[in-house]
């Protein structure tokens, strides 16, 4: 027989605790935070987040960030003058595993340096730490690879510290014209040879026409742009070797003047009159005396 409907009992469903929708405050906060991060690897602006996520309470929001910043889930950078966030990878985030907040500060403030990297001095004064410790988290984060030092180019006996991943800015490492940070006079000279060959040869050249030739006989053992092409070849013009001429492309003037509105572009050629190196007038005494024109007859 039935049981009387008084006695009759309501099954019990157990929580679905994989739905998303049961979490409640800031841990439905993180999750949907978390989501927005991986549909950006790159990192997703504050205003961009906000807007997806509008649904969650302010306050529920701030919550979370805070929580996925000190648990290095989430990281924060500043694209311009828009605040990014983005998710920190899983192999990142062991190399953060068991530092000290004094140890996450240290490489935030390296970390916002760039690639021009941080003096000691300059961050003990942005950390007020001592000295002791920060070279101690200095080892720290050098043997996790998170940061490296690196010598300066214009005061080698100083080093600046960067995140290990960046590449030194030209400021820092002196640019193509170093190695090892020692000026390398050989290689340019190797350089400036073989470009004026190129000219003399072509006859008329651009400076697309130098970087390719550059590029396509390997002459360099590091990438070179267009910017350092440029000064070995101004180099050539300025010791007269090369000519620097502007053509124009088809006539364009303003209507109300003779102003070129057309293209110009610059042209390298054998220098018409070549400056030699050397002449009568350097092989001879006087002919490189710095008061040659105090002469007077009979003295100077």
């Amino acid at each position: 027989p039935a049981a009387p409907a008084a006695l009759q009992k309501t099954p019990i469903c157990a929580p679905n605790l994989g739905d998303k929708t049961s979490l409640t405050g800031p841990k439905m906060a993180e999750a949907a935070i978390l989501e927005q991060c991986r549909l950006h690897p790159d990192g997703i602006p504050d205003a961009e987040l906000a807007a997806a996520i509008a649904h969650i309470p302010v306050g529920d929001r701030a919550q979370a960030i805070n929580r996925l910043l000190s648990t290095r889930k989430l990281q924060i950078f500043k694209d311009g003058d828009a605040i990014v966030y983005r998710e920190v990878k899983q192999d990142e985030a062991v190399k953060f595993k068991g530092l000290s907040s004094e140890d996450l500060l240290v490489y935030q403030i390296i970390q916002s340096s760039g690639n021009t990297g941080i003096w000691t001095k300059e961050l003990k004064q942005k950390s007020n730490l001592p000295q002791t410790q920060i070279s101690k988290i200095f080892k720290t984060l050098e043997a996790r690879k998170l940061i490296k030092a690196v010598k300066h180019v214009a005061q080698q006996n100083r080093k600046v510290y960067m995140l290990y991943e960046l590449e030194p800015s030209r400021e820092i490492t002196g640019g193509a014209w170093y190695t090892e940070h020692e000026y390398d006079a050989e290689f340019i000279n190797v350089l400036r040879d073989q470009c004026v060959k190129f000219i003399l040869h072509k006859k008329k050249a651009t400076l697309e026409d130098v970087c390719d030739f550059v590029r396509a006989t390997k002459l360099s053992h590091v990438e070179l742009g267009q910017e350092e092409v440029l000064q070995i070849v101004n180099t050539l013009v300025y010791d007269g070797k090369v000519d620097a001429i502007e053509e124009f492309g088809e006539e364009e003037y303003e209507q109300d003047g003779d102003d070129w509105g057309g293209d110009v572009l610059v042209v390298y050629c054998p220098a018409s009159l070549p400056i030699p190196e050397s002449s009568a007038f350097t092989a001879v005494p006087c002919g490189v005396c710095p008061v040659f024109d105090q002469r007077r007859a009979g003295r100077l």
